[in-house]
């Protein structure tokens, strides 16, 4: 028991000092430019140290170097002492982690990464960064998961209800569950959120680099019945002629 609570103890310091070191290198690394124009892209406004994505990722790497010998709870656990923050650097550097984590993934990690999706993410970069990285590895591995994915198309929290679209997109890429983003594009149609429709949209217009007649035919379909934002994200690759066929009322 004394030997657990040792355990226990060292391992709370050791992510105490661990995360002032990721802070400090954060900070040193702060653009004040950049953070100012960040804030544009987000419309509620986003926490941002103002550290550049490339350098972001640098420190997620050089760190992830230092806890690799963990195990995946423990640095899971760490992670979420990261989103816990709010911070957008760190939460960067969590889902980064987390990703690299991607052949220990287990079922039950389901549950860890959906209750994050819930609590944690609180703009579209947290949500597609999340989806598009460490949670579509997971769904592709796991596609018994997709209908409860479908699910969060009736959730209130709109990320959640942009994360059920954004999160196939790294399925679509390597060509898996192209009948479940038709499902979801039809869940999120009527959507009277932007930045959801903007999820499902983008969706659509990953799947039309591998399938653009089946999107050209879904969107002349329901095209009445879309938003004209979704629409417009969906046709984007579209060559031009479709795109103006698509947009004729």
């Amino acid at each position: 028991m004394v030997a657990n609570v040792y355990k226990i103890t060292n391992f709370y310091k050791y992510t105490k000092r661990l995360i002032n070191e990721i802070r400090k290198d954060l900070k040193k690394n702060i653009d004040l430019n950049y953070k100012k124009a960040i804030q544009r892209f987000f419309k509620e406004g986003v926490r941002m140290y103002g550290v550049r994505s490339f350098i972001t990722k640098q420190i997620a790497k050089k760190y992830f170097d230092k806890v690799r010998n963990l195990n995946k709870n423990q640095i899971f656990s760490i992670c979420e002492k990261l989103l816990q923050s709010d911070y957008g650097e760190e939460k960067s550097i969590a889902f980064d982690w987390v990703f690299r984590l991607k052949k220990q993934y287990q079922k039950q990690d389901f549950k860890i990464f959906e209750t994050w999706l819930k609590k944690y993410i609180s703009d579209w970069g947290d949500c597609d960064t999340f989806s598009t990285g460490a949670f579509g590895e997971f769904l592709l591995q796991f596609p018994e998961f997709l209908e409860r994915v479908k699910s969060w198309t009736k959730s209130k929290n709109r990320w959640m209800r942009r994360a059920s679209a954004v999160i196939l997109i790294y399925s679509i890429r390597k060509g898996k569950f192209i009948n479940k983003l038709l499902e979801i594009a039809d869940a999120l149609r009527i959507d009277k959120d932007d930045l959801v429709q903007k999820g499902y949209g983008w969706m659509l217009k990953e799947l039309s680099d591998l399938h653009p007649k089946l999107v050209f035919g879904y969107v002349m379909e329901n095209k009445n019945r879309m938003p004209r934002t979704a629409l417009r994200c969906a046709i984007e690759k579209l060559p031009e002629n479709l795109k103006k066929q698509a947009m004729r009322r």
